[in-house]
């Protein structure tokens, strides 16, 4: 039965695989330095909306400020304007003498320091009294302004927020009003009463607040005109925006934020807006984007940039440490190449030769295929060498290896030096008569050669060769070995330069001439 090994065992022989990788090595630094680099993104990310949700509060907390000032004074003017109106509902205070009705509205006016005229105007327009002090009586008609021309043609207009503009009593100041209808008993027109409000408390208001370079708040009506902006510009009050995209989003909702841009200077801001409670108004606050961002990308580009560094440095290692891990393995693939070849002719060695007969004989047992083996043994070599120099020897043995080499084809047949001038060649699942034809073979490609061998009786360098294969009466490997190295004894005792198979019938070539035949 097949045994399993524990997953701790799999994954402890996986780690060990990859840290032989360099491949895997640099690949797992690549992996490690794009999460090392995602995680960054991710907190710079976080911290970007945090620095988005932090001037979103700020702008808040200012345009709550802004507005409950505004709300405070709006319904202190409203009640006032309400009470001067019920007070011109008494016979009594309309026949009073204009200086002591004067009197009168002066002791209403608000102590306040943007507050302008308090005023009643007649169903004409002409004014009929105000809250300046002194006796000094001001005349004017009013009836081209817009807040006397709204409460006298729509009786339910109710408290009026007028366009701004430069104020006649006090010359040049530029002013909006806040107004309310006076009607006769049977409901008919019968003057206004307003309260003019000098539209420096918007800007003294606007100016106290802190929103950084290029920031804006700004008080806009509800059907567009600009009534006050800071930063200040004098040309922008009355300024038409209805049009323009941001106050197209001030309208769709009563109280949100966006990321606009502005018509008037084209700086892209975080907008917070409201509309004023109980008023035709829209309070709005602009913290420029640069400014929400700025500290944030400061602290970008330092961590981001370090970050980026050191995953560079740490790629860079890993490659580096891949590089030598790569020419450790290639050293360490290197010796064991060399550990398992010969290094003068480049086939196997004695050793792994061993391992290989080894290997096929368990297979054959196993499978029941034939297993041969040639044994070559160079002819009077001893001679050559002794005669020729060892160096001329060495150069021989490299050409018969790869002779010999030549004429193994198939991808399980290996050649190997077994020792001093010997050769052998194993054959797996090749029957006899194939390995006896291969061997004929190798031997005539090592006569093609034309070696010079003039201490040989063939003159040239030749070759004999004993082929053996597995049979039922071989016991292992090394009586295979053995039994092909009879057959080269006895192909050596024949002559030399000629094939012989270890088998249990032997027969001589009747020409005596070199060819395959088996011992006897």
């Amino acid at each position: 039965m097949r045994r399993h090994r524990p997953p701790q065992v799999l994954q402890a022989t996986l780690l060990r695989g990859l840290a032989r990788s360099p491949r895997a090595i640099i690949g797992m630094g690549v992996v490690v330095a794009l999460v090392m680099l995602t995680l960054c993104a991710l907190v710079l990310y976080q911290s970007r909306q945090d620095a988005f949700e932090h001037a979103q509060e700020t702008a808040f907390n200012v345009l709550l400020i802004a507005e409950r000032d505004i709300e405070r004074n709006f319904e202190i003017y409203a009640l006032s304007l309400q009470a001067i109106v019920d007070s011109r509902q008494q016979p009594e205070i309309r026949s009073m003498p204009r200086h002591l009705q004067q009197a009168l509205l002066a002791d209403r006016a608000i102590n306040a320091k943007y507050l302008g005229s308090i005023a009643v105007l007649d169903a004409n327009g002409d004014l009929v009294v105000d809250n300046q002090e002194g006796r000094v009586i001001h005349r004017g008609n009013f009836a081209d302004r817009d807040y006397f021309q709204v409460q006298r043609d729509n009786p339910h207009a109710g408290l009026y927020l007028s366009h701004p503009y430069l104020s006649r009593l006090r010359p040049g100041v530029p002013t909006i009003a806040l107004s309310r209808r006076i009607e006769n008993p049977d409901g008919s027109f019968a003057g206004v009463a307003l309260i003019a409000l000098d539209l420096s408390y918007f800007q003294d208001l606007f100016e106290g607040m802190a929103l950084g370079p290029d920031g804006a708040i700004s008080l806009v009506g509800t059907d567009g005109t600009l009534l006050a902006r800071a930063p200040y510009d004098p040309a922008l009050v009355g300024m038409d925006l209805h049009s323009t995209d941001n106050f197209k989003r001030f309208s769709r909702a009563q109280r949100g934020t966006f990321v606009g841009t502005a018509r008037i200077d084209q700086v892209a801001r975080l907008y917070v807006f409201d509309h004023v409670q109980g008023q035709p108004l829209i309070l709005n606050v602009g913290i420029a984007q640069h400014y929400v961002y700025e500290a944030w990308r400061r602290r970008a580009v330092l961590f981001g940039s370090l970050m980026s560094l050191f995953s560079i440095v740490f790629v860079g290692l890993a490659a580096m440490f891949a590089a030598q891990l790569r020419q450790r393995l290639g050293a360490e693939q290197e010796l064991r190449r060399l550990a398992r070849i010969d290094g003068l002719t480049g086939l196997i060695n004695r050793r792994t030769l061993d391992e290989i007969l080894a290997l096929e004989w368990r297979r054959a047992e196993r499978s029941g295929y034939p297993l041969s083996i040639l044994f070559i043994d160079i002819d009077h070599f001893k001679n050559y060498n002794d005669n020729y120099g060892h160096q001329l020897g060495d150069q021989t043995l490299v050409q018969v290896g790869a002779s010999i080499a030549a004429q193994i084809h198939r991808p399980g047949d290996v050649a190997a030096r077994y020792g001093g001038e010997e050769f052998v060649v194993v054959l797996p699942s090749t029957a006899i008569d194939n390995a006896a034809m291969l061997a004929e073979r190798i031997r005539e490609a090592i006569a093609a050669l034309r070696l010079p061998h003039a201490y040989s009786a063939h003159g040239l360098v030749t070759v004999s060769i004993g082929v053996a294969s597995r049979n039922r009466s071989t016991d292992d490997p090394a009586a295979l070995l053995k039994a092909a190295d009879d057959a080269l004894y006895e192909a050596k005792a024949n002559g030399r330069n000629r094939v012989r198979v270890g088998t249990a019938r032997a027969r001589r070539d009747p020409a005596g001439q070199p060819g395959i035949a088996p011992s006897g």
